[in-house]
């Protein structure tokens, strides 16, 4: 596998606020767990020896994070994240370590207190064309209203509510609602109250 270097950005037009991503660097892989219509996601079914179901998902609770290959420090670091808030999918436990699986389908171990409950998404990290893959933040949760917000893949929003079609979510301080569809970082059948 190949690791490649992904830069996110913001760009913002009076008019027509284009959000292409809240500044982040991390370093990724090739995706291994999407196809052409977007993510794979699992459902939670079974619970950790936290109490807490897995899987599920959190976010980075620090701006620098190394993911090792087993639960303890002695192993061997293979990605490093530098954003926090990023998303993460909890997998498996043990003691005090998280296997966790990323948004391009990478999979290791970080120790949970780097770990927020805080919830994150990132929107359609699967679309390689930037142009194709804009997703509309809309006013409200339906499709018929003024969309606030034009948003590029990979861009990390902030979840605040989901139903069972809509998320609420919020990017540098602009708020809305965006297909849960559109996302990477809720599952289809969870919803999210405020």
């Amino acid at each position: 596998m190949t690791r490649t270097f992904r830069r996110l950005q913001t760009l913002v037009a009076p008019r027509n606020l284009v959000c292409a991503g809240i500044t982040a660097a991390f370093l990724i892989g090739i995706p291994s767990n999407f196809n052409a219509n977007g993510p794979l996601q699992a459902h939670a079914a079974s619970t950790g020896k936290s109490g807490l179901p897995l899987p599920r998902f959190v976010s980075l609770k620090s701006k620098r994070v190394n993911m090792r290959v087993g639960p303890s420090r002695e192993h061997k670091i293979l990605w490093r994240y530098l954003k926090a808030g990023l998303p993460m999918e909890i997998i498996q436990e043990s003691d005090n370590w998280r296997k966790v699986r990323d948004p391009e389908g990478n999979e290791g171990w970080i120790l949970h207190s780097l770990l927020s409950s805080k919830r994150t998404a990132v929107v359609s990290p699967w679309e390689t064309d930037k142009e194709k893959g804009l997703a509309n933040l809309h006013a409200k949760g339906s499709e018929n209203t003024r969309t606030v917000a034009k948003l590029e893949p990979w861009v990390v929003a902030k979840v605040e509510a989901c139903d069972d079609q809509w998320c609420k979510i919020n990017v540098k301080d602009v708020e809305g609602f965006i297909e849960k569809t559109r996302i990477w970082g809720v599952y289809p059948d969870e919803k999210i109250e405020n």
